[in-house]
């Protein structure tokens, strides 16, 4: 559950933060650490490409192994910690290699401790962490981290608590039920991790005052109706006037509701069943 502070004054009423009672460590690995630079939302050009972003207080990036390829023997978790740069916690493993030991970060699945052993390709049972390709895991099972293309390393369910069921196996693809609902067709040489991805709870905090938002490096949004008409298709009219229009649009002119923008007929043929609208 998320952790409630003592509402000392109106802007922390109601205000939590999550749940790190499992965390270990407090300071990350130094070597699997590198600075990172912020960019106001702007690409190379100096234009705004993401709206909204910009400020916040500085981090480190964690540098996550988001493939895990297969090794002999088996890795030791060292410590779980918290990752700025994501949802989900993040776990230090200590991997064997020739001739001395590797340190290594991966996404922490739920219910994973320090002194865990996690398995890549080897295991002969399946146990929370470890990674295997989609042939070698039993159908029914939850797993994060998926690869699309085998060797290019986890692209699917990585935020905190989400999670894909591997649901069936049908001559070379796997079918994997995604967080969304969608039904996906994936090769079954593609790699996937066992188990949920950690920290659950991340959906509950609530964050209860716009400082805390721009400490994350949020910047403030403002609504289109109470723009100019040059600035937005909302914008214009006198006073507290409506959006003057059937269906709300985004600022470019698009339907911002319900418009399926998917485009990609090349991959249109792994989609088992489209997910549901919620």
């Amino acid at each position: 559950m998320p952790r409630l502070i003592k509402p000392n004054n109106n802007a922390v009423r109601q205000m939590s933060f999550g749940d790190f009672g499992t965390l270990t460590k407090k300071r990350p690995h130094k070597t699997l650490t590198s600075p990172l630079k912020k960019h106001g939302g702007r690409d190379a050009s100096g234009q705004i490409s993401v709206r909204h972003q910009g400020g916040g207080a500085k981090r480190l990036y964690r540098t996550i192994d988001f493939k895990f390829l297969p090794f002999v023997g088996s890795a030791e978790v060292i410590a779980i910690e918290y990752d700025p740069n994501r949802t989900a916690f993040i776990a230090l493993l200590q991997q064997p290699i020739e001739g001395g030991t590797k340190m290594a970060y991966i996404l922490a699945p739920d219910g994973l401790k320090v002194g865990d052993k996690v398995y890549s390709g080897t295991a002969k049972k399946i146990s929370i962490g470890s990674r295997q390709k989609l042939a070698d895991i039993p159908v029914g099972y939850d797993i994060h981290n998926i690869e699309l293309q085998p060797g290019k390393g986890g692209q699917i369910a990585r935020s905190a608590g989400s999670w894909g069921i591997l649901t069936a196996k049908e001559g070379k693809y796997a079918h994997v039920k995604m967080p969304s609902s969608e039904i996906r067709k994936i090769l079954l040489e593609c790699m996937g991790s066992v188990g949920r991805v950690s920290n659950p709870t991340h959906n509950r905090v609530r964050i209860a005052k716009a400082g805390r938002t721009r400490h994350m490096g949020v910047r403030p949004s403002v609504r289109g109706k109470a723009m100019a008409p040059n600035s937005h298709p909302h914008g214009g009219g006198e006073g507290l006037s409506p959006i003057g229009m059937k269906h709300p649009k985004t600022p470019w002119g698009k339907p911002a509701l319900g418009f399926r923008t998917r485009r990609n007929k090349r991959t249109q043929k792994f989609i088992v069943t489209r997910r549901k609208k919620k």
